[in-house]
């Protein structure tokens, strides 16, 4: 591997976080692998153990790896159980996550209008993907959601066979690494098309959220809408 921070002037811990995320990018460590110690990465890579130490400290914390006494660290399945809901902030009243069972989706291809091409960072025009789906929860609608994403991070998304309600599940599938979201919350009432897909009384108070989902790199992969019935059940407002 060639030389870490020669000629960069990016912080040296966050030029080896690059390097890691990279192998872990390019399937040289596959989910669930360990990688080597830091003792090991730091004689690799010809730098001290506290900068390769400082660079694993941001893995972890982008939900990237998990460090267990004892045994090690490894690279992090993002779509397990606990890590396939990890931007789901909508909760049972036990605090557990609810993503949602997709009741109806489809996929549209279009072009980014001016607020698609503001959020997902794109050119007004560029060839987009809007999914829109309606999930339920326990054989009740939960939310109505529509998603834009780059066509051009996920080619032929509009002949897949089965859409994820997850960005973490299908962001693996086309080999993105996620990193953080951010997301707006809001109330409006229920629209009349809002009412018949939600199965609720026009008029009725619905939780809106904004959300946009970067990957590791900071650059915005999805944009997402969505109006949520949220009767019985708790928002979070938490989102990493």
């Amino acid at each position: 591997m060639t030389a870490v921070g020669r000629f960069s002037t990016r912080p040296l811990y966050l030029q080896v976080k690059d390097t890691l995320i990279q192998r872990i990018a390019a399937g040289a460590w596959k989910p669930g692998a360990a990688i080597p110690n830091e003792i090991e990465l730091s004689r690799e890579l010809g730098i001290s153990v506290g900068t390769v130490r400082k660079a694993l400290d941001e893995m972890e914390c982008e939900r990237l790896i998990s460090r267990r006494q004892g045994r090690g660290t490894f690279v992090i399945d993002q779509t397990s159980n606990e890590h396939a809901v990890r931007f789901s902030n909508i909760r049972e009243r036990d605090g557990s996550k609810i993503v949602g069972d997709a009741e109806s989706s489809s996929v549209l291809e279009g072009t980014a209008s001016e607020c698609e091409a503001r959020n997902l960072q794109l050119r007004i025009g560029e060839p987009v993907y809007r999914i829109r789906r309606v999930l339920s929860h326990k054989g009740a609608p939960l939310l109505t959601e529509e998603s834009t994403v780059s066509q051009s991070r996920f080619p032929g998304l509009s002949h897949a066979d089965d859409i994820s309600p997850s960005i973490v599940v299908l962001s693996h599938h086309y080999g993105v690494l996620l990193g953080r979201a951010e997301e707006k919350v809001a109330v409006t009432t229920a629209s009349d098309v809002d009412a018949q897909l939600l199965k609720v009384a026009e008029g009725t108070p619905l939780l809106t959220l904004d959300s946009i989902v970067f990957a590791i790199d900071g650059k915005p992969v999805e944009w997402r809408q969505a109006k949520c019935n949220l009767a019985g059940y708790h928002y979070y407002a938490e989102m990493n």
